[in-house]
């Protein structure tokens, strides 16, 4: 069973520190793992996307075709909807929904909303307010690794351990923080489910 995986943000949203504790984790887990990553404008602010392909089997392509993600997991909504040709039909959008502006041009965010709305697997919410009640915005990424968490097919403990080794270096203090907001984001996604019926299968 292969999960494909599309991880998409704007520069310094800590995208990429995602795909690396999921990483871990599957590693941990004993499955194979294939990453591709696409930058868009190479500055802070520009478009960063990678594509993350785990599975029980050897994987040929690091690359997930149109119509083939079972799971776009995104740090901005507007960049959310740009990938939405990949998504399978069965397939889960997770989203923040707080906007980052990095364009002169950026859509209502009410438009935004209607579009995400018409999707039927959708969790969607403020990451950023989360990390913020935590007491580490710039940890809103984890709150969306957790969020997320419940369609990864991986274990909750070994995302943990992902996260604790992938923090190590920057000290306990760090490490706790980022835990805190992966089990809030994960809380509130479960609750999101809950909430408006929607099923994780």
């Amino acid at each position: 069973m292969t999960t494909n995986i599309i991880l998409a943000g704007v520069g310094g949203q800590g995208i990429l520190s995602i795909a690396n504790v999921i990483g871990i984790a599957a590693l941990k887990d004993n499955l194979y793992l294939k990453q591709a990553e696409v930058h868009g404008m190479s500055q802070r602010g520009g478009d960063v996307q990678s594509n993350l392909r785990i599975s029980d089997s050897p994987i040929a392509s690091d690359l997930i075709p149109y119509g083939g993600a079972d799971i776009i997991i995104s740090l901005e909504p507007m960049e959310s909807l740009r990938y939405l040709p990949f998504l399978s039909k069965k397939g889960w959008v997770v989203t923040n929904t707080n906007p980052f502006i990095n364009i002169q041009n950026y859509p209502d965010m009410k438009e935004v909303m209607q579009e995400l709305e018409k999707i039927d697997n959708l969790v969607a919410f403020d990451m950023d307010l989360i990390a913020k009640k935590i007491g580490s915005p710039r940890s809103s990424n984890m709150v969306l690794l957790g969020a997320a968490s419940p369609f990864l097919g991986l274990p909750f403990d070994l995302i943990d351990e992902g996260i604790s080794k992938f923090f190590d270096s920057k000290g306990n203090k760090i490490v706790d923080l980022n835990l805190k907001s992966f089990r809030a984001g994960k809380n509130e996604a479960l609750n999101f489910i809950k909430e408006r019926n929607l099923s994780k299968l």
